[in-house]
């Protein structure tokens, strides 16, 4: 169990568990189009084991099981995202009543069990028609995606208690168009660059549609943080550092929240940008009224003058690791919040992803249990920190990693598809629903 109480976070701290709809749903006969990742995955050798989304947990059809685990584990919110594609099977043009009627089905599900539902409109899965015009290389996705923004508010933002516009523009755009790891699979610099222009933009064009249609105090963005040491106390090792620093945790906040990107990143993607792309940067910083923060690990990063772009290396240090060799350093998110709270002033912050790929259960718990007091150290040096989203509820489709990681606080019989509450569930639902 947790050593912590629900009482030591505050009256209004809100507790959830978040899933994403690639990575669960499945239910891919309703009229969705295909995405970036169906085309990945099914491509050999991008994901582990051949393994894909296409059914993936069976969410679609076992939403009520699902949303039952979260309200009888106690939590307040279910933070999940929208397929594009199901929606909007072509990215643009024409809208699919089906994936509407599940979205209602679910948000209605969310709301009759008394949790709080925190939408996310992009978690990695472009339609493909867009792709097929160039993706997030192409500045027409941002208006695309402002348009599929405002359908998408208007239909179901009266019920939902949150809309993140992106989950993580790092992994959208660096991990997928410059390491390749992630659909589409580029490794091009001038593709990264125009991604991580237009992601923004898409953003920053998003909320002013959302705005216009109304929304005034519920739009956000999530972003992911890593902590970049030094390999060494050598100078250039520092200043690598400094340049992971700068891409990973600063260029797309602060692009967003200052309306500027950090000189280090922009001397080095200037001939990759596109034109004239400062003057997008006033539709960039449009007002937000929160930020999400995930955070899991860090990498140490050593300076390589022979590495072309970004002149750096990455290893892992000697901490304790998950199963997957990502290093256990729970003080770094007291410092990401502290950070962000004195960098980002006025704005309210949620932790919204924290977890650990781990089949030992006792370290999975201390990881939660050691993560829930860097909160707490968090909000005693002041930072406006409002809740703490658990990542992941089920174990899932992983993206490239496949169904091999076990981020879960629910395990998930490979062949039934059934549910497995796991120790973990049960300190949550512990501390969650305790008395006192």
């Amino acid at each position: 169990m947790f050593s912590h109480k629900r009482a030591d976070f505050g009256p209004d701290f809100l507790f959830g568990v978040a899933m994403a709809a690639h990575q669960i749903e499945g239910g891919q006969q309703d009229g969705r189009g295909p995405s970036i990742w169906d085309t990945f995955a099914a491509t050999p050798g991008n994901t582990k084991n051949a393994d894909n989304g296409t059914v993936a947990c069976d969410h679609y059809h076992r939403w009520p099981e699902d949303l039952d685990l979260i309200r009888d584990g106690g939590f307040d919110a279910y933070r999940f995202s929208f397929s594009w594609s199901r929606l909007i099977p072509e990215g643009t043009g024409a809208l699919n009543p089906a994936g509407f009627d599940f979205y209602d089905r679910l948000i209605d599900g969310i709301l009759e069990r008394g949790i709080k539902p925190l939408a996310t409109l992009y978690h990695w899965d472009l339609p493909s028609a867009l792709q097929d015009r160039g993706g997030w290389m192409n500045r027409d996705t941002a208006k695309a995606f402002a348009d599929y923004a405002a359908v998408a508010a208007q239909k179901f933002g009266d019920r939902l208690t949150s809309i993140a516009t992106f989950n993580e523009p790092w992994c959208i755009t660096v991990l997928s168009h410059f390491l390749g790891a992630h659909a589409p699979g580029y490794r091009d610099v001038r593709a990264t660059a125009r991604a991580m222009h237009h992601v923004l933009l898409a953003h920053g064009m998003g909320i002013k549609a959302m705005r216009e249609a109304g929304f005034k105090d519920k739009l956000g963005i999530v972003v992911n943080m890593e902590k970049c040491d030094p390999a060494s106390d050598a100078p250039e090792d520092i200043e690598a550092a400094a340049l992971g620093d700068a891409i990973f945790n600063q260029f797309f906040l602060d692009g967003v929240l200052k309306g500027s990107y950090p000189e280090k990143v922009t001397d080095i993607l200037e001939p990759y940008l596109p034109k004239n792309w400062r003057d997008d940067m006033t539709i960039l910083n449009q007002k937000l009224d929160w930020i999400g923060i995930n955070y899991y690990t860090r990498f140490l990063y050593k300076a390589d003058p022979s590495v072309p772009v970004f002149p750096f290396t990455q290893a892992r240090g000697p901490l304790e690791k998950s199963n997957l060799g990502w290093e256990i350093i729970p003080e770094a998110l007291t410092e990401f919040l502290v950070r962000a709270s004195k960098r980002y002033p006025g704005l309210p912050i949620y932790v919204t992803e924290n977890g650990i790929s781990e089949t030992d259960e006792t370290k999975r718990t201390a990881f939660f249990d050691k993560h829930f007091a860097a909160m707490i150290e968090a909000q005693k040096q002041g930072v406006d920190l409002r809740g703490y989203i658990a990542w992941t509820l089920i174990d899932n489709f992983e993206w490239a990693e496949g169904f091999n990681p076990k981020f879960g606080i629910v395990g998930m019989d490979p062949v039934t598809r059934d549910r497995l509450p796991k120790d973990t569930y049960y300190a949550f639902k512990d501390m969650l629903t305790r008395k006192g």
